[in-house]
């Protein structure tokens, strides 16, 4: 779905502190640019916000001129394209602020977990971040976040004590737990605003047990069926998935990776490694592996748990929360997107579960609680306009994964769901929430953005 809307050229936003950049302009190229490569933002305005009032600003002129508004960080989780309207670059606004006794850190808009769990790490803390240190803090908590710990503690989203965004009609707020605007910020991907800052818990946890274990072709069905089975036993302080990987033949990839179709569990457990040592057995007497780094670390590199690519690149993928995943429903999964599937996709599989199910407080719109797996595949992906003719093939893939993991499937989670068009349609979202929030929160946007201002995004339609 591509939504356009290319008015004749307006004057541009005034006093702001931020570049601005129309197209053709130098620079213009690079700032609509983001870590998802297979489509772009194609605004006739790109404004480089400094701080929050570069944001009113821009909100308020666009409401003037009746423009759409996108917003853009980091780029990761990139759905509908905007073609047209004005962009928000947030990327400048990274400051990061820790506040050790209180134990809680702000973070601007533009921040990335990577500087987030530096800057807390100074103090023997940590936030509850995801796997990758390039991702964006805000974003990530506008869809829920899953995080390396998250069996112990829960959504992230669940541990924000403040959200500090510019609304539609170009105010500045500060929302907090027990508003109906925080409830309905956290876990919808931008619809009610340009989150300027967030404010959210820190924890005590200066070392974790994790990393990861890697078994050949032949072992990869049998790592899967022993992980699926462990996860029945083990505490809420050890989160884990096994993520199944297509390793193409190509002469730059580690000789031991080079054409094999590779099992990697990945373990993250807040505890002693003698603890971990002993968690993990069952898992390693699957069989030799190809490579077995588990070890205690910093909590500031366990970056390296998940290893999460670095570099830009053109991808899609399809989420699924699932209440249970029953041994037909493994073989199912791997029948539709395995490792003979003629997409090539990565799939993983993530233990949820304790904290997770635990509910969220304010009534935020994070769904599906009562989900004992999440089930992903990613893949390469070009649309149409994208520099590919479409990709067809790989949506098709991903919707018989879809439907053969839908006798378990509760739902969808936004931050495991990327694409353009059909990944980002009403049926989509409506995937995302339980029927009532999702009738609450089309209620909250009808008061917060009649005109739909923010709709490049997992949109939810004003009722």
């Amino acid at each position: 779905m591509q939504i356009t809307t290319r008015p004749a050229a307006s004057p541009s936003p005034t006093g702001l502190t931020g570049p601005v950049f129309r197209p053709g302009d130098p620079g213009y190229a690079e700032e609509v640019a983001g870590f998802q490569t297979g489509y772009v933002h194609r605004p006739d305005l790109v404004v480089g916000a400094a701080d929050a009032e570069d944001v009113r600003r821009t909100v308020r002129y666009a409401a003037r001129h009746g423009l759409p508004v996108a917003v853009q960080a980091t780029g990761h989780g990139r759905s509908v394209p905007a073609e047209g309207g004005v962009l928000i670059s947030t990327r400048r606004m990274a400051r990061v602020a820790v506040d050790p006794a209180a134990r809680t850190v702000r973070f601007g808009a533009g921040a990335r977990w990577g500087a987030v769990v530096e800057a807390a790490a100074r103090h023997g803390l940590a936030p509850l971040n995801g796997s990758a240190p390039s991702v964006g803090a805000v974003g990530y908590h506008l869809g829920g976040g899953i995080g390396l710990l998250a069996r112990r503690y829960g959504y992230a989203a669940d541990h924000v004590r403040a959200v500090e965004l510019v609304t539609a009609d170009g105010r500045r707020r500060r929302t907090v737990p027990g508003d109906d605007l925080f409830a309905a910020v956290l876990g919808t991907d931008g619809n009610f605003g340009v989150v300027t800052a967030m404010e959210t818990a820190l924890f005590p946890v200066r070392t974790v047990y994790g990393g990861q274990l890697a078994f050949d072709t032949a072992l990869a069905g049998e790592v899967l069926e022993t992980w699926r089975t462990w996860t029945a036993g083990v505490p809420e302080e050890l989160t884990s998935a096994v993520t199944l990987i297509p390793f193409p033949d190509l002469p730059e990839l580690p000789a031991p990776l080079r054409g094999r179709y590779v099992a990697t569990v990945r373990i993250a457990f807040e505890g002693s490694a003698e603890e971990g040592e002993r968690l993990v057995a069952p898992l390693r007497a699957v069989g030799a592996r190809i490579s077995d780094d588990l070890r205690e670390m910093p909590y500031r590199d366990s970056a390296a748990i998940h290893r999460d690519p670095e570099e830009p690149h053109a991808y899609a993928a399809v989420g699924a929360m699932l209440r249970e995943l029953p041994a037909r429903g493994v073989r199912a999964m791997l029948a539709a997107a395995g490792p003979d599937s003629p997409v090539p996709c990565v799939l993983s599989v993530r233990h949820l579960g304790g904290a997770l199910r635990r509910p969220g407080p304010a009534g935020i719109a994070v769904d599906h609680r009562d989900a004992e797996f999440l089930v992903q595949a990613i893949s390469e992906y070009r649309p149409e306009g994208a520099g590919g003719g479409g990709d067809a093939a790989t949506r098709a893939r991903h919707g018989l994964l879809c439907a053969a993991l839908a006798p378990w499937t509760l739902g969808q989670n936004p931050n495991f769901l990327y694409g353009d068009g059909p990944y980002a349609d009403e049926r989509r979202v409506r995937e995302l929430y339980a029927p009532l929030t999702h009738k609450r929160l089309t209620a909250l946007k009808a008061v917060h953005d009649p005109a739909n201002m923010f709709r490049f995004n997992r949109n939810l339609r004003p009722e």
